[in-house]
């Protein structure tokens, strides 16, 4: 590390030290994964991670999360299992499903810190999510889940770097924010759509794109890939096989947004 990694490093650890036990949310993300990794490095055994299962996390994801938690870190994992989907207040799908969802999570995690005995829950929000539209982010306040990275004021860039110099190998790994933001605000979610989502998803991704989003309308699918994958997608020949793809599951249409990806579109 250089010496401002380093000390950036350092200053996360110490926030974290201070707290003494810490339950980590662990998505699996390059946020969450650099604040266990800190805290494993400074707490050993009292850093412990948490991943919530549900139909509304990508099975690869879940699958990533572990080995990434038992390959790269190390720490004692627990999976979650919940429903959102049981809850009205969540597929309703208005502005504040993130929070009820947040709710939710947070209360199942304060149930496992306390039977684990453990002082605090954290969280991998990092200092730019302050800047968007997060109701998640109210649900941990309103809750008393601490976020290192804010207390520290490290940016994305700040964790990119910092996840980079202590080998952590999704230190590029694309934001992968859970499958109902895909679906329109106002639209219900349902099971059927998320695993709609998650198989068209998987599609792309099988052709080698990595920063991918389809969003749900009804009977059509809007593509969003990187903008300097644009011309790959519409070669003929991989354009051919994601629409007879995407059509086999259900699709009628599929278009393509020619803005491309672009994080928090969907706000």
């Amino acid at each position: 590390m250089t010496q401002t990694e380093t000390s950036k490093y350092e200053m996360l650890q110490s926030v974290i030290e201070e707290m003494q036990s810490v339950l980590v949310a662990f998505s699996g993300g390059i946020d969450s994964t650099l604040v266990l990794k800190a805290a494993y490095d400074r707490l050993g055994k009292h850093a412990v991670a948490a991943t919530a299962w549900s139909a509304t996390l990508p099975e690869p994801e879940l699958r990533a999360a572990i080995r990434l938690c038992s390959d790269s870190i190390g720490a004692q994992h627990h999976i979650i299992a919940t429903d959102q989907l049981l809850h009205s207040d969540f597929t309703k799908n208005d502005g504040q499903r993130c929070y009820h969802c947040k709710i939710d999570l947070y209360t199942k995690l304060r149930t496992l810190a306390d039977q684990l005995g453990i002082v605090s829950i954290i969280d991998g929000t990092n200092y730019d999510d302050l800047q968007d539209e997060r109701p998640g982010t109210i649900a941990a306040r309103s809750l008393k889940v601490r976020s290192p990275l804010v207390e520290t004021k490290l940016t994305k860039h700040d964790v990119r770097m910092l996840a980079q110099a202590n080998d952590l190998p999704n230190w590029d790994k694309p934001a992968a924010p859970c499958l109902s933001s895909r679906i329109p605000r106002g639209i219900p979610v349902t099971y059927e759509r998320l695993d709609n989502v998650a198989a068209a998803e998987e599609v792309l991704m099988n052709e080698g794109f990595h920063h991918v989003r389809v969003r749900w309308y009804h009977d059509a699918a809007r593509i969003e890939v990187a903008v300097e994958d644009l011309p790959r997608l519409l070669r003929e020949d991989t354009r051919s096989r994601v629409l007879t793809q995407l059509k086999t599951l259900g699709f009628r249409h599929v278009t393509m947004d020619l803005d491309g990806y672009r994080q928090g579109k969907a706000n």
